[in-house]
């Protein structure tokens, strides 16, 4: 079952919820902002018609470990709906956004992981390249975090 990556259309936001968790609307609301802007680009995940995973790039989040101007881009929300996990899907779309990264100038990819999401950082560490741990912390949660850093 194979699927295409394309741009999410403005008025198709809302047809991610099957697979987004957006349990934090103020996020969310800030998430739609940035999309809205053009300063988050997000692409899709479609099979068959059904849109079932997202990422994102970022231009800028004020955080010089997520972005810096016309250097570092900040792939976000890499999400992919639980029936479809564990299929390559999250590494192509991935794969799929350093390239346009690549293509828009940047230099350097970064992203976010919860530490204790062993999935999502055996992809990004081991089979993506994101060995540059640029911080360790935790969120307001109490959730412990890293963000990762790659150069393309």
């Amino acid at each position: 079952m194979k699927g295409i990556i394309r741009p999410l259309k403005l008025d198709e936001y809302d047809m991610c919820s099957s697979f987004r968790e957006m349990a934090n609307p103020p996020q969310s609301e800030d998430f739609f902002a940035d999309f809205k802007s053009g300063n988050r680009i997000i692409y899709v995940y479609e099979i068959d018609g059904e849109l079932v995973g997202e990422g994102a790039l970022v231009f800028e989040n004020g955080d010089p470990d997520y972005t810096i101007a016309n250097v570092r881009i900040y792939m976000s929300r890499i999400i992919v709906g639980e029936k479809y996990r564990n299929q390559g899907i999250g590494a192509e779309i991935v794969d799929y956004l350093i390239g346009l990264a690549k293509e828009k100038g940047f230099k350097e990819v970064s992203i976010g992981v919860d530490e204790d999401n062993l999935p999502a950082r055996h992809l990004y560490e081991q089979k993506m390249g994101f060995t540059t741990v640029t911080f360790e912390g935790e969120d307001e949660g109490g959730v412990k975090y890293l963000k990762l850093m790659r150069s393309i």
